[in-house]
C-alpha cells in the first residue's frame, strides 16, 4: 500500500488560493511528482499547491516544507500556502501547539519566519527579492531587469511588453497595464510562463497600481495556471512597483480573491535589499484521508 493512503490532511485557502497541508513529519516520505497529480485529483484534496511537512533540516526551524503545483512540478516559495501552514502548525489540534504565536518554515527558497497577528491572519517575511539576471534567473543577461525586452502579440503593436523581474523564491514577471482583467489571461499565460527567456518558467503578473498605496493584481502561476491569489506575486508586484517609482514600500495588493498588505523594508540604507512582509488571512475548510485508490497508481 502507498506510504500516503489515509494520511490526514487539511484543505484551507489563502484568499481562495486553494492550498492542501499534508503532515509527513516522522517519516522518510517524499512526495513524488505522480503522487502530487493524484492527490491533485482527490476532490476533497484538490490544491493550487500542496504543502508537505517535513522533520526541521535547520537548526531553530519548525519544520521544512516542500511545495507541489498542481502538475506535480515543486515550487521554492508560496505565501499564501506558508500562512495555511501556520495555522495548521499553531491551531490543528493534531498538527500544530496553540500556544505558539511565530515559527520559522525552511524552504527550498530559504527561512520564512512567520508571526500570527490575530486567530486567522499571519505575516510571513519573504525574504529580500532577487533581481539580477541570474538570480532570476533569465537566459540572457540584462544590467536592468526592471524593464527588460519581452513582449507578445504584433512588433509594431504587442499585446503586453517591457515587464519587471523579481524572484521572490520563485521566478515572476511583472507587467504593468490600465486594467488587469482586460486580458484573456488564459490564452497569454501558459505562452509567457514557457518563453525561452525563462528557462525555469515563470509566474506572470498583470498588475494596476491605482494608487501609491494600493495595486490591483491578476496572476497567472507557473504549473497551477490562473489562481484567485498568489502571496508571492503579490510580493513581486509590490517590488516591482516600488522599482518602476510607481507606488510606495506599502501597499495593499487586491486579487480576486481579496487583499494582501506588502511592505517592502530597506535594509541599511539599501532600498533594494530590505525583506518584503506579506500580511493577509489563512481560512480552514475541512480535514480528510488521502484515498488510497488514488494513490495507488502513483506507487
Amino acid at each position: 500500500m502507498n506510504a500516503l493512503a489515509h494520511r490526514r490532511f487539511l484543505k484551507m485557502n489563502g484568499l481562495g488560493n486553494q492550498i492542501t497541508v499534508l503532515d509527513l513529519r516522522g517519516t522518510k516520505h517524499l512526495v513524488s511528482a505522480q503522487e502530487a497529480r493524484a492527490i491533485a485529483a482527490e476532490p476533497r484534496a484538490r490544491f493550487d499547491q500542496l504543502m508537505v511537512l517535513h522533520d526541521p533540516q535547520a537548526a531553530g526551524t519548525d519544520a521544512f516544507v516542500r511545495i507541489y503545483n498542481v502538475d506535480g512540478t515543486e515550487a521554492g516559495a508560496c505565501g499564501n500556502g506558508t500562512r495555511c501552514v501556520a495555522w495548521a502548525m499553531m491551531a490543528d489540534p493534531e498538527m500544530g501547539d496553540p500556544a505558539k504565536t511565530a515559527l520559522t518554515l525552511q524552504t527550498k527558497a530559504g527561512l520564512l519566519p512567520v508571526k500570527r497577528e490575530s486567530e486567522t491572519v499571519f505575516t510571513v517575511d519573504m525574504g529580500a527579492p532577487r533581481l539580477a539576471w541570474d538570480e532570476i534567473p533569465l537566459t540572457e543577461p540584462f544590467a536592468d531587469t526592471s524593464r527588460f525586452e519581452l513582449q507578445i502579440g504584433p512588433i509594431d503593436a504587442p499585446i503586453l511588453h517591457s515587464p519587471c523581474a523579481v524572484n521572490m523564491g520563485n521566478p515572476h514577471a511583472v507587467f504593468f497595464v490600465e486594467d488587469p482583467y482586460a486580458y484573456n489571461l488564459e490564452q497569454i499565460g501558459p505562452l509567457l510562463e514557457n518563453h525561452p527567456i525563462f528557462p525555469d518558467r515563470a509566474n506572470i503578473e498583470l498588475a494596476a497600481v491605482t494608487a501609491p498605496d494600493h495595486i490591483v493584481l491578476r496572476v497567472w502561476e507557473r504549473g497551477a495556471g490562473i489562481t484567485q491569489a498568489c502571496g508571492s506575486g503579490a510580493c513581486a508586484a509590490l517590488v516591482a512597483a516600488v522599482r518602476r517609482e510607481l507606488s510606495a514600500r506599502k501597499a495593499v495588493v487586491s486579487l480576486p480573491g481579496g487583499d494582501l498588505t506588502i511592505e517592502w523594508r530597506e535594509s541599511d540604507g539599501r532600498k533594494d535589499a530590505g525583506h518584503v512582509l506579506m500580511t493577509g488571512a489563512a481560512a480552514f475548510e475541512w480535514d480528510g484521508r488521502l484515498d488510497p485508490a488514488l494513490l495507488a497508481s502513483a506507487a
